[in-house]
């Protein structure tokens, strides 16, 4: 996968910026790979991409702030496009901790970190202009030790692999994300269909998001919550059809 795109930076809601690296050759249209940066008074970084596109994705983040004030690093589950450069990251920003979920620390990241990783707090992890709310989300879309992030601030939900589709896509879109969504779960299967998924999808969807921050394809602005139960009712579709 050496044959990238450079990295795009967009603000996608306030102080929330998206940093998207097209690559092709993941489908016959392409696959993004993003990372979201909160700035604020402690600079928080969700998703840091491949020990690879380390060099791309620390030089865009340097276009929104200087790296090594970044404070927070963190990601929805061990994978290596959502945490691959973790301990790069680590290096380069000196007083960046890894903040994750207590199971997520137990399993791997205690271990994995080059400094000791923080549990996420019970409530708000405010970073100085952005609250942040850690939410487990076991085996959805997968890997036990899975969770994302939600910033009453700006009602945004850090989506992760959530609604992951391909292609080269906008920034931030208005249009429907579930429909791509369900075919890149056709051509994936990488959604843990499991009993809990339509309830940790409607949980998600009582937030009442206005803007999803998702790590592969476009960000989506408008009813958050109506995209989220409309994937539930497509996953249950396809269990049944199945």
């Amino acid at each position: 996968m050496s044959d990238t795109t450079a990295a795009q930076v967009d603000e996608i809601a306030p102080d929330i910026y998206r940093i998207s690296t097209w690559v092709p050759g993941i489908t016959e249209h392409g696959f993004t790979f993003n990372q979201f940066l909160l700035t604020g008074d402690q600079p928080f970084l969700f998703h840091t991409g491949m020990r690879y596109l380390f060099p791309s994705v620390s030089e865009a983040i340097k276009r929104v702030l200087p790296l090594d004030q970044l404070r927070w690093i963190s990601f929805g589950h061990l994978e290596a496009d959502e945490c691959g450069a973790m301990n790069q990251m680590l290096a380069a920003a000196p007083n960046a901790e890894v903040i994750h979920g207590p199971l997520a620390i137990m399993l791997s990241l205690a271990d994995m970190c080059d400094r000791p990783p923080v549990p996420a707090p019970d409530g708000a992890h405010d970073i100085g202009g952005h609250r942040l709310r850690f939410i487990a989300t076991p085996h959805v879309p997968h890997n036990w030790e899975a969770g994302l992030w939600f910033d009453e601030t700006t009602s945004t939900l850090l989506a992760g692999d959530l609604f992951t589709h391909t292609g080269r896509c906008p920034a931030l879109t208005e249009s429907d994300c579930v429909a791509p969504a369900l075919e890149a779960e056709e051509l994936f299967h990488a959604t843990g269909l499991t009993s809990n998924l339509a309830a940790t999808l409607t949980q998600l969807a009582e937030l009442n998001p206005t803007t999803l921050a998702i790590m592969h394809g476009s960000s989506h602005s408008g009813d958050g919550s109506a995209q989220l139960r409309a994937l539930a009712d497509g996953y249950a579709a396809m269990v049944g059809a199945s």
